[in-house]
């Protein structure tokens, strides 16, 4: 496979299906065909990145190490050929092979280690430090179900188990030989020796952690990278005494308690066994990556003392945040290090990036579980807590601030605090994320070490999300700017706002626009039985199911609609298709009964004969990667429109206006950034900013007000007490956001508030519709102005600020 012709690709995969299945291509199922594809690529990518890691160790380069409990990679095939620059030929091969490309890379799973924007981003980030050409190694667990399988059964979400790993494993390289031990509990044993302090951890429970690793091609470079993704495997052999016993059970426990930490993405942990096990999850990975790390600069250089010269630790969010105590142990425990030199190369070695301003997003845990499950890592955590306190103390003099920013505070362990107090910086994912972390979550530590904070905005895949995901506006942006340059340049898009008075070139990305979303209503029949009018705006708002993210306030204002065509049939008249995707926390009940709500509605518009061809809900089931890649480049309208101050950044965002979507959206996350490029013209704004949200919850928010000021407002509520024709009322809903549950204020994120500005710029999306010429020069805009969200563009300035290695 030196050349990558089509021809050497089918004898390629022809070799394949012999060798693994002992079948023909006449004979081969789709499956096996999907295999043998993934292991001809595999193959090619293998041999790069060993001549990368090859590379690398001669000339002792600097290596980043990406660690994140989530990497959500989605399908691999077409990525991967899109990226080795074999895509239209492996098209052709498979073809000539007599199947369907088409079929092809629909059978393969999405690879969904992740919950949402945390693990999508991570994906993005190694494809551009691939791209970039920056030794790196992405890390994760290898968990055997991905993030579950969404069912919708009478309205409501069902989880099903997402066996990812029967045909993703064929990207999986196991590497046994490089298998790392992790201790839980035991005792520790201390003695003197030659001066030396040393402890020991006897009667620990050790579990294995297997590497297998995922190649991870860059686009436009030979340069290959990896996700090493471990397994968990027990150490002790089974019990045989016992199996003869018949006691099966008994005999497997062992090896069944330590294949459990790799089982499933985020185990609830709203129990005692959830939080254990995920306390275990994040030990583990983090125990088994550092120390495969160690090992390997060891065998480099000889020495851990300039560690943190070849070495960055980037710390995904608070999970991986155990790399701090864990270092320390390694270079006290096993190197022999004192204390102040360990300290000295660890804080130099890790940075973390914070994704969230929530306060119940900041993880805390259970002193007593880091006691029982690691104790040594307990006694360094103490100690690091203990004298991080101490220079808070020193610095401040304020009981208050040392409270605040203690590590271990009233029977919990604060990562956050952990990551600060550690690391050698703090970054945020968009400017307003990052000035909200310095002036408020984090402001005395900024006041006490201002240099650590720094703000790098998130950034997505363009390449994958526009060229590849959207061929015909690929083809058109490449007319427009001479080639393909924006694919490793993306500021090039820029060339495209030329164009915004080219009456050709609109109506163009009108019919480029129109065909996708024919294409789009074809896959939703083929695949729900569900039958969208692509003459309708296609409205859509695809992530997580959060309260933060109102999804709610979305309802309502469609409500709201309904109730205004009940009243005037023809109060509508250009057709409107709204389209949610969203997963909720197997735990997170208000966010489960919102997807409730949403298709009781959807139900409810669907039978009544004045809303067709006029309003639709579509509530699109199991939304994941693959699915979002159908969908980004078919939609018209993207619904961002969290409460301001409470989005980090958004990466959603980024990829509707990649494809000329127009968003309509609150000032928060990203969306600043965006509104800086576009300005009030190009974007639909609407709501409180940042500061008025806090200053109205100084004042006191009352939004029964609202409800009584309001008509409109209070007709919507009181549809959810009086319910839907499925029988179902929302009276736990409309209590929730008048007074409130459980603890929670009344209306918490401030629908009420913002929901007059909402309906009125949504109306305004509207109006503007009704004119093609003014909609679509603003769609082009859009997508001329995105480059600036190109993960490539974020990944750089990481290199360049925070890691300090060189890149392409």
């Amino acid at each position: 496979m030196k050349k990558f012709t089509t021809r050497a690709l089918e004898e390629e995969l022809s070799a394949k299906l012999m060798l693994h299945f002992g079948k023909t291509a006449e004979e081969a199922l789709p499956s096996e065909m999907m295999r043998a594809c993934a292991l001809a690529l595999r193959d090619v990518m293998a041999l790069r990145e060993v001549e990368t890691r090859k590379k690398t160790r001669k000339e002792q380069k600097k290596q980043v190490h990406y660690l994140s409990l989530e990497f959500l990679m989605g399908r691999s095939l077409m990525k991967n050929a899109y990226n080795l620059g074999i895509l239209p030929q492996l098209r052709q091969a498979l073809e000539n092979l007599g199947f369907k490309a088409a079929d092809i890379f629909e059978i393969e799973p999405d690879a969904a280690l992740g919950n949402g924007g945390l693990g999508r981003l991570a994906a993005c980030y190694l494809d551009s430090m691939t791209t970039l050409e920056i030794p790196a190694t992405g890390y994760s667990i290898c968990y055997e179900l991905g993030i579950f399988k969404q069912k919708i059964v009478e309205g409501q979400q069902v989880e099903l188990p997402d066996n990812w790993k029967d045909l993703g494993s064929a990207w999986l390289l196991p590497k046994p030989a490089e298998a790392q031990e992790v201790r839980f509990g035991g005792t520790l044993r201390e003695f003197w020796d030659n001066g030396h302090l040393h402890i020991v951890n006897e009667d620990a429970t050790v579990v294995q952690a297997v590497p297998c690793d995922m190649e991870i091609a860059g686009y436009g470079t030979d340069h290959v990278n990896v996700l090493r993704l471990w397994d968990a495997r027990s150490t002790k052999p089974m019990d045989m005494s016992l199996f003869s016993r018949g006691e099966y059970l008994k005999a497997a426990e062992e090896e069944a308690m330590a294949e459990t930490i790799a089982k499933v993405l985020y185990p609830e942990d709203n129990h005692l066994e959830g939080k254990s096990l995920r306390l275990k999850q994040q030990y583990f990975f983090v125990s088994a990556t550092m120390q495969s790390i160690v090992a390997k600069h060891l065998e480099t250089c000889g020495t851990l003392k300039n560690f943190h010269e070849k070495n960055v630790i980037q710390i995904n969010d608070t999970h991986p945040a155990l790399v701090i105590p864990e270092l320390m142990r390694l270079f006290m425990d096993d190197a022999g290090m004192d204390w102040d030199e360990a300290w000295n190369i660890t804080t130099q070695s890790v940075a973390y990036t914070n994704h969230t301003v929530l306060a119940e997003a900041l993880e805390r845990w259970p002193q007593n579980l880091f006691e029982h499950f690691l104790p040594r890592i307990w006694q360094i955590t103490m100690e690091i807590a203990r004298r991080w306190q101490e220079k808070v103390e020193n610095f401040y003099h304020d009981p208050q601030k040392t409270e605040k920013m203690a590590i271990i505070w009233g029977g919990e362990v604060r990562m956050a605090n952990l990551c600060i107090a550690g690391g050698m910086a703090v970054n945020g994912v968009s400017a307003l994320h990052s000035e909200i972390l310095r002036k408020d979550v984090f402001r005395d530590a900024c006041g006490m070490e201002p240099w650590k904070f720094k703000s790098v905005t998130n950034g997505v895949d363009h390449r994958r999300w526009l060229s590849e995901i959207n061929p015909r506006l690929d083809a058109l942006i490449q007319e427009l700017a001479g080639g393909d340059e924006y694919l490793l340049h993306p500021q090039a898009l820029e060339k495209l706002d030329a164009y915004a008075d080219d009456q050709t070139v609109l109506d163009r990305l009108a019919e480029i626009k129109l065909a996708n979303k024919q294409e789009f209503a074809q896959y939703a029949k083929r695949t729900r039985g569900v039958i969208l009018n692509p003459d309708s705006i296609f409205d859509v708002q695809v992530k997580r199911l959060h309260e933060y993210k109102r999804q709610l306030l979305n309802v309502l204002h469609i409500i709201a609609l309904y109730q205004r065509l009940q009243d005037d049939p023809n109060a509508i008249t250009q057709p409107h298709t709204f389209l949610f995707g969203a997963k909720a926390a197997p735990g997170y009940a208000v966010a489960k009964r919102i997807i409730h709500l949403i298709n009781s509605l959807a139900d409810q518009i669907d039978h009544d004969p004045i809303c067709k061809d006029k309003l639709q809900v579509v509530f699109l089931e199991n939304y994941r990667v693959s699915l979002a890649e159908k969908l980004m480049p078919a939609s018209e309208v993207s619904q961002q429109i969290s409460t301001a101050g409470k989005e980090a950044s958004g990466t959603g965002n980024m990829k509707f206006m990649m494809n000329g979507a127009l968003t309509i959206g609150t000032l928060d996350g990203a969306n600043v950034e965006m509104h800086q490029r576009l300005g009030d013209e190009n974007m639909f704004l609407f709501g409180l900013h940042s500061d008025e949200v806090e200053q109205l919850k100084r004042e006191g928010y009352v939004p029964q007000r609202l409800y009584n000021r309001s008509p409109v407002i209070k007709r919507c509520l009181d549809a959810l007490r009086n319910g839907f024709r499925d029988g179902v009322r929302y009276d736990d809903l409309y209590q929730r956001l008048l007074f409130g549950a459980g603890g929670s204020p009344a209306d918490e994120y401030l629908l009420l508030a913002d929901f007059d500005s909402y309906c009125q710029a949504s109306d305004r999306v509207v109006q503007t519709y009704a004119d093609p010429v003014q909609w679509n020069r603003m769609s082009l805009h859009n997508i001329a102005r995105s480059g600036v969200f190109a993960a490539d563009r974020a990944v750089a300035e990481y290199a360049d600020h925070i890691w300090h290695v060189p890149h392409k």
